[in-house]
């Protein structure tokens, strides 16, 4: 996704990006990649990349190895985050191939990297929410179980390792149109990845960001907030009816940590989804300002992929103390 998924201004032919097209700033509808007659974008936008991408290797190698190699990590909320940053370090590892496809102004690449760069490029717009909505499920579950007294014995880390591939196999479907679509596009001598629609493309590229915006935000979104409005209820009942406590300590921590990682997820990908109705509802002209805006989102987008490591050093003692231990094993002599 280089920028924002504007409509297409030529005939079959859409620019590449998470979670489908775009208008590309050169204006012209067919180059995915280049910076048109805007210098400063061509910069800036690989320095920022680079960035999102040395941050979220870091962080998210850091999260990946202290899951795996710290016994007290091996919790139910751990696989799903263990997961999440799997998906954001899938991202990262990528993207300095998007870096080189935006500073080359061409795909020298492949078909066969065109379409795995795009299902990667989809997988990070889908599985962190997917996850993200299985752990307020989860969360859930474990508010319901504890104003009941009940032991959750399902609740376990073999459950969530199954739960988390059952997510990845429904991630995969979902993205399968996209992967279909992707190919090389030969714009006067220059190869382009892109979505090459079939007729009438305008339809396709509309029936592509609608799926989008309701597979990728509307339907698991709404999900989450029915969720939650249930858990504050019925925490809010167990405080008036019940001399019971609504969840010790431990859990509440957990419950604010998800809370948080959803909140910056949708923080970051929101305006990529607004700007996905704006696309379809508003003829757009692209002036130097709707560019910037576009890079900004899509910069914005990619972010979340490097935020999460920092809120789980912030918020969870458990990974903080395992990872100093773990650092300490590896330095002492």
């Amino acid at each position: 996704m280089d920028n924002l998924p504007w409509n297409p201004a030529s005939p079959n032919i859409s620019c590449r990006g998470q979670g489908g097209s775009c208008l590309p700033p050169g204006g012209n509808g067919t180059n995915s990649t280049g910076p048109g007659p805007y210098p400063d974008f061509y910069i800036a936008i690989p320095i920022i990349y680079s960035v999102i991408c040395a941050v979220g290797l870091t962080g998210n190698t850091a999260v990946i190895y202290v899951i795996l190699k710290a016994p007290k990590m091996k919790t139910v909320t751990n696989m799903f985050i263990l997961n999440l940053a799997i998906a954001d370090e899938l991202f990262t590892l990528v993207l300095p191939i998007n870096i080189a496809d935006y500073l080359l102004l061409q795909w020298p690449f492949g078909e066969l990297m065109c379409k795995l760069i795009i299902s990667i490029d989809q997988y990070n717009t889908f599985s962190s929410i997917y996850f993200l909505t299985v752990m307020s499920i989860d969360r859930y579950l474990v508010v319901l179980a504890t104003a009941r007294s009940k032991k959750m014995s399902y609740r376990t880390y073999r459950a969530a390792k199954i739960v988390s591939i059952c997510v990845w196999l429904f991630v995969t479907i979902i993205i399968l149109p996209f992967t279909i679509f992707g190919k090389i596009h030969d714009d006067q001598g220059r190869l382009q990845c892109v979505y090459v629609f079939p007729s009438p493309e305008i339809l396709w590229w509309k029936a592509s960001r609608i799926y989008t915006l309701l597979m990728g935000f509307t339907i698991p979104v709404s999900t989450i907030c029915i969720l939650y409005t249930m858990m504050l209820l019925r925490l809010r009942n167990m405080r008036l009816n019940t001399n019971a406590k609504a969840l010790d300590k431990a859990k509440k921590k957990v419950t604010l940590m998800v809370m948080v990682i959803l909140a910056v997820c949708l923080f970051c990908w929101t305006p990529y989804h607004l700007s996905t109705i704006v696309a379809l509802t508003t003829d757009i002209q692209q002036t130097t300002l709707i560019i910037g805006i576009s890079y900004f989102i899509t910069s914005l987008s990619y972010a979340n992929s490097c935020l999460n490591p920092f809120l789980y050093a912030f918020l969870d003692d458990s990974f903080r103390r395992s990872f100093r231990k773990l650092l300490e094993c590896r330095t002492a002599p």
